[in-house]
């Protein structure tokens, strides 16, 4: 009987190959050739012809319309060397996430858009300071062009501080922005988690979602408040950049589920 592999979010299963408590497990590297095939009406990547499952337990089907997510998983698992790097699949785990939380699980859709919302309700985007005058000029530049679009697009009022007071949005402003995520599919949903948790912002996770902006975009938006200490202060080797890499990864993968080709 054919096996599948299993992919976890800290380690992958195989056969016999058991996942271990606690800390990370790393792996070696236990498959020749990765590979592409038409199953079920999508594409499934297959390690030895074995196809890849999501944590739940699901085959993890990628539709026909999204070819190159498919493409980018394999691509994840070909890059591999001798041992196998959790952190370096981002496409498998956030495909994964769109299968097993966001396609049938009515609840974990209902939590994860109440989460979404409590951080529009304190997002990032919405402080703004009156000092030094190279954030000013950030915050001018990133930030009150995804607040002109958001309110343009949607029709709402977005109330903003220049203090530490949390400004309250209005019950119509919440309730809109509630039916959109309910609209969404679960890749959308899938890809607007991770771009919010990985920028720290509903409104810039929402404008990389809607394509309001790019990668690159969303990245510097949600690296204002860094980048402003950076012109300061200077960089911090291998802190600054490492996060800032780590994070545009994240919201690369989060736009990447979203091709239709």
């Amino acid at each position: 009987m054919p096996q599948t592999v299993r992919c976890q979010r800290h380690s992958c299963l195989v056969g016999t190959h058991r996942e271990r408590a606690g800390a990370e497990v790393t792996l070696k590297r236990f498959w020749k050739s990765v590979g592409i095939d038409k199953q079920q009406g999508g594409y499934a990547v297959t390690l030895d012809t074995r196809p890849l499952k999501t944590p739940g337990g699901n085959p993890m089907i990628i539709p026909p319309e999204k070819r190159l997510v498919a493409a980018l998983v394999a691509s994840e698992w070909e890059n591999q060397d001798t041992v196998l790097k959790p952190h370096a699949l981002p496409m498998t785990s956030i495909v994964s996430r769109a299968i097993d939380a966001f396609r049938d699980d009515e609840n974990t859709r209902n939590e994860v858009r109440a989460q979404l919302l409590k951080y529009f309700e304190t997002d990032t985007i919405f402080y703004h300071a009156d000092e030094p005058a190279v954030l000013v000029k950030l915050q001018e530049e990133h930030w009150k062009p995804i607040l002109d679009w958001a309110k343009e697009t949607f029709g709402v009022d977005i109330v903003v501080s220049n203090s530490l007071v949390v400004p309250s949005q209005s019950p119509e402003t919440m309730k809109k922005f509630e039916d959109i995520l309910a609209q969404f599919s679960p890749w959308e949903m899938a890809a607007m988690e991770r771009a919010t948790y990985s920028s720290k912002s509903f409104l810039i996770g929402l404008a990389l979602v809607m394509r309001r902006l790019d990668v690159d975009q969303a990245a510097q938006a949600a690296h204002v408040e860094v980048n402003s200490q950076i012109e300061l202060w200077g960089e911090v080797e291998d802190t600054h950049d490492v996060d800032y890499h780590d994070m545009r990864r994240q919201l690369g993968s989060a736009a990447c589920l979203l091709a239709a080709y």
